[in-house]
This record gives structure tokens, sequence and C-alpha cells, in this order.
């Protein structure tokens, strides 16, 4: 048994951290999937959604911690249980949201590796069984060091927690692992290659056929049935190839002019995912960000999910007069963890990105 949870010890630690520190370098991003556990659709828990953010480093930071605590073996029987009702948490959680198909992505690795539900569900089900090792031999799990080191190496890890995520909200994530990171070709990754492989959707016909229902299933071809339809479901097989860039466009009205834009030399986008949202403070900056981006000969144009009324009322509280496109909120928050956000672009090419905190270091 010693042995045994000596084993599960370093892999359960190593795992928690790992897991805890890619989802602390982007707070954020696991804010807004809390906000999707939280909403009507799946755990109907609107009150939650303004904490989602403070949730967040809470969570993640007592994961790297808990990690932490078990590999240099700080309060053995308090990391144990605190282990033992997080991972029967997280196992609840993804069964849930796999069974009933309602989050496609748990964020258990955040952008870094994506799982599906029962991906997920497994993964945690695994942990459970080691963690339940761990609790029942918790009395193997001895300190590594003296008291005195292992009490500073616990409270390090705490510093160091807070320490980071707050870091990381004032500024953007140390490694950026979606699909607009710095050096990315937009339209590049946006396109689809000619030869790549195509979704393959089931579907299942429904006829009535002389008063009985009859289900005739294939890939797309309207079946030859002497009878009325009734109806039609189809699944999704094979996704087929889905570019890293999908859901990105900038639009006026009923115009995209995606296209326009991402063939100029020399752009300032001003992202901001929620005009009504937006940090006062990085509102009042972008004044003089138009300014010098006007001077140094650069077109500056925003991206925002709101409304046009919204749009209008923003750059008139703030002395703006550089246009608002709009594009959607979901992609806009994949694009830059800031609102608002500010990137430079060139020929689509993604040159710089800055949370508005470091507006200053933006390079003209």
């Amino acid at each position: 048994m010693k042995y045994l949870v000596a084993i599960c010890r370093i892999f359960v630690g190593v795992l928690f951290i790992i897991s805890g520190l890619i989802k602390l370098n982007d707070p954020l991003g696991f804010s807004y999937k809390l906000q999707e556990y939280f909403s009507p659709e799946v755990l109907n828990l609107p009150s939650l959604i303004p904490y989602a953010l403070m949730l967040s480093v809470l969570v993640v930071t007592f994961e790297v911690i808990l990690g932490v605590f078990l590999l240099i073996g700080y309060k053995p029987k308090f990391t144990s249980w605190s282990l033992l009702g997080m991972i029967i948490f997280f196992t609840f959680l993804t069964f849930y949201s796999a069974y009933f198909d309602k989050v496609r992505d748990c964020g258990c690795f955040g952008d870094a590796l994506k799982l599906t539900p029962w991906q997920s569900f497994s993964k945690d089900l695994v942990l459970l069984i080691l963690v339940v090792i761990l609790f029942i031999g918790k009395q193997h799990i001895k300190p590594v060091f003296n008291m005195l080191p292992t009490t500073i190496l616990a409270l390090l890890s705490f510093v160091f927690c807070f320490w980071f995520g707050y870091h990381v909200l004032v500024h953007l994530p140390v490694v950026d692992f979606r699909a607009y990171k710095i050096g990315t070709d937009i339209k590049k990754d946006m396109s689809v290659p000619e030869d790549a492989a195509k979704p393959v959707i089931e579907y299942t016909w429904k006829f009535d056929v002389d008063g009985e229902e009859k289900e005739i299933t294939n890939y797309g071809d309207y079946p030859d049935v002497d009878g009325e339809l009734i109806g039609a479901d189809t699944e999704v097989i094979d996704e087929g190839y889905v570019p890293p860039i999908y859901d990105f466009s900038i639009e006026d009205g009923d115009e995209d002019l995606t296209d326009y834009f991402l063939n100029q030399d020399s752009l300032i986008v001003v992202v901001s995912y929620s005009l009504e949202n937006i940090e006062k403070n990085g509102a009042y900056i972008l004044k003089g960000l138009q300014d010098r981006a006007r001077s140094k000969g650069y077109t500056i144009i925003g991206l925002t999910s709101s409304s046009e009324a919204k749009k209008k009322q923003f750059n008139l509280k703030y002395d703006l007069d550089f246009k608002w496109y709009l594009c959607d909120e979901k992609a806009l928050k994949t694009v830059v963890r800031a609102n608002p956000g500010i990137l430079e672009l060139s020929k689509g090419v993604i040159k710089q990105k800055f949370n508005w905190h470091d507006v200053d270091k933006l390079k003209l």
C-alpha cells in the first residue's frame, strides 16, 4: 500500500499542478467556462455568473495548492479530504455535461488540450480512483522536508498563485494557447484546403407510409419513398476538417468586410466583446491610442458585439470617432483576454497584442 500511495501521490500531485497552472495562466477563459456551467441551460445557477472570475481564480489556485501540498506532504488529512471532495464534484460535473450533452469542452486543461465530455469524465473517473487510494492510505503521506521548509513551501505556493493570477489578469496569459497568438495569419487559419476532409452527417428520415411510421437512415440523399415526410434528424458522425479560426468576422450591417481589413498593411484593432462591460479606465485610454495610431499612419477600428446605439453612445461619451464593427462575442473573448484589448495587424497577421493596461508598450 505504501508504494501504491507513493505512485498515486506523484501522479495526482503533478496532474493537479499542471492542470491548475494551465487554467491559472488564463483565469478569464476558465471564468467564461464557469459562466457556461452556471447558465440556465446547464446547472441553472445564474446568480453565480457575476462571481465567475473570482471563483475561477479561487478554484484553480486551490487546485495548484492541493497538488503542491500532496507532493510535499503538507497537512495530509486536510489535503486528502480536499482532493476527494474536489474530484467527486468534478466527476459529477463532467458526467452531467457528457450525459446530457450540455458543455462540449470541460475546460480541464484550458485551451492547451481539448477533451470531449466523455474523455473528461473518463479522466476524472481515473483520478477519483487514485484519490480514493490516497484517501485510504493517507497515513503513508509523510512530509518530504522538516516542518519549517514544508510550511514555507506551502506559503510560497499561495503567494505565487495569487501573484500569477493577478499578473495575467492585468496583462495577458503568459503562454497563449488560443488560435490568435502573436504571429498568427488569420486569413490562412480561416481557410479550408480543397482536399480537406468533409463532414459526415447521418440523416434519419421519418415518413408516414400508409398510416405507419417508417425510418430510413442515410448520409444525405433524399429517400425515394412513397409517403409523407414527418421529419428528419441529423447526427454529425465526423466533423471533418475544422479550421483553427472559424467564427471571426468584421461586419458592418449586412456587409462582410473581413477580407478588406485583413488585407490592410497597418491596422490597429480595439477589441471589446461588450461595450456595456468594458473597463472604464481602459475606455479612457482609447482616445490617446486613436490619435497616436493615426499620427503614425495606422487605420484604427473597433470590434464588438454591442448594438449600433451602444457604439454611438460609447464614442460620444469617450470622444472617439473610429468605427466599431460587429463580431461574435465568443470569438472576441477568444481573440484577446481583455476588455478592451489592442491588436496590431498587418495583412491579417497579428504583430502585437496587449491588454489595455499595457497600451504604452504598443510600438507604432
